[in-house]
């Protein structure tokens, strides 16, 4: 992959409107994140996880009681059998004294609001996320993805929320289908709401990252179910995808939360794979049948486009996508939010699971399709 040198960082006049040297922000709104770290320090701290009962936010919780001693964790979903099932697993069920289990749905301010009553941190990864019913159900969609995300950006604001960070999808980046409008609309959200929070000691982020291997409704669980039958359905051969595991995922966010000055879109640099190599890993032997590209379905998945590459930074292992109106000093962003300096993109750049410089081999899928199938 491409990327800027020194030349492209001395010119961020080509990213960003001239602004008096009087009127620029020089320091981030907390003097404790100038300091780059990759651990957020969540012990003693109240979080609230939106959507906590899908897998994205089981991993989170399980991840933050093992690694940290929180205060309280809310479990905020609408799912009541699901809030059951999670509640009878360790090792929730041997924290009752932190945690607590709020039946909810992001529509519902009031609820929300109530939900965030003295709150630290905020991870909201509630949405809807099936792109065909997205596709035939659009307001449903629209409510919960984008009403859904100034409700929660509204609740935190008014209860003094600290931290917040949504989760996004690599279907945000140059959207074709309802789904990945709406979570684009709701990362400008997220990303804008910084403008607004007048004194209030709060930042909001949002970390971008692509398809969780073996999630709902993806290919390879598909694959696995349709192997024995010698027959695998392919949509295009030339397709690709990111890759990222649950895990990783929960790891990504836990570094945007150390990090975050307020306003970025964080997207990991991940793995890519090509859709017949997973057919490869999982059936070798079965025939490829080619059905075509469904509705709103991209050849490859798209996570920086070359027009919001004018405004990114690349750091060792992220990119940060810069938010369009100034927060902070982006030179000072630049050569302090992280371990080591990172550098403007280079004009032209874009980041997508086609161009991407990593792939999984056919070998490095079967063995992560084994561990799936192993563990879920």
């Amino acid at each position: 992959m491409t990327v800027g040198g020194a030349d492209a960082n001395a010119d961020l006049t080509r990213v960003r409107p001239s602004i008096p040297p009087s009127a620029m922000p020089s320091s981030p709104p907390f003097a404790a994140v100038t300091a780059p770290a990759s651990d957020p320090s969540l012990d003693g701290a109240s979080i609230l996880v939106t959507g906590a009962t899908g897998s994205f936010g089981n991993r989170f919780v399980r991840t933050v009681l093992e690694r940290y001693s929180p205060r309280r964790v809310i479990v905020f979903s609408r799912d009541e059998l699901k809030q059951f099932e999670m509640q009878q697993r360790a090792p929730f069920r041997s924290r009752p004294e932190v945690m607590r289990w709020f039946l909810g749905d992001v529509r519902d301010f009031g609820r929300l609001r109530k939900a965030m009553e003295d709150v630290d941190v905020v991870v909201h990864a509630a949405a809807l996320k099936q792109v065909p019913a997205a596709e035939y159900n659009p307001f449903e969609a629209v409510k919960t993805n984008v009403l859904g995300a100034q409700n929660v950006i509204d609740a935190a604001l008014e209860a003094g929320v600290q931290r917040v960070v949504a989760l996004s999808t690599d279907k945000a980046a140059a959207p074709i289908n309802l789904y990945g409008a709406t979570k684009l609309v709701s990362d400008k959200l997220f990303v804008a709401a910084n403008n607004h929070r007048g004194r209030r000691n709060i930042r909001f982020s949002v970390v971008r990252y692509g398809n969780v291997m073996g999630s709902r409704g993806s290919v390879i669980p598909y694959f696995l179910d349709r192997r024995d039958s010698g027959v695998l359905p392919v949509t295009d051969e030339r397709m690709t995808r990111f890759s990222v595991s649950v895990q990783e995922g929960v790891d990504y966010v836990l570094m945007a939360l150390a990090r975050a000055w307020g306003g970025e879109v964080f997207v990991p640099k991940i793995p890519s794979y090509r859709i017949l190599d997973v057919a490869k890993a999982i059936a070798p032997e079965a025939r490829i049948e080619i059905i075509g590209i469904r509705p709103g379905e991209k050849l490859h998945e798209e996570m920086i486009t070359a027009t919001d590459a004018i405004a990114s930074v690349e750091f060792a292992g992220y990119y940060v996508i810069l938010p369009s109106t100034m927060l902070w000093d982006i030179e000072r962003f630049r050569c302090e939010s992280s371990d080591q300096p990172g550098h403007m993109c280079a004009p032209g750049f874009s980041y997508n699971s086609g161009n991407n410089s990593w792939f999984l081999t056919v070998e490095e899928l079967r063995a992560q399709i084994a561990e799936y199938a192993a563990h879920g």
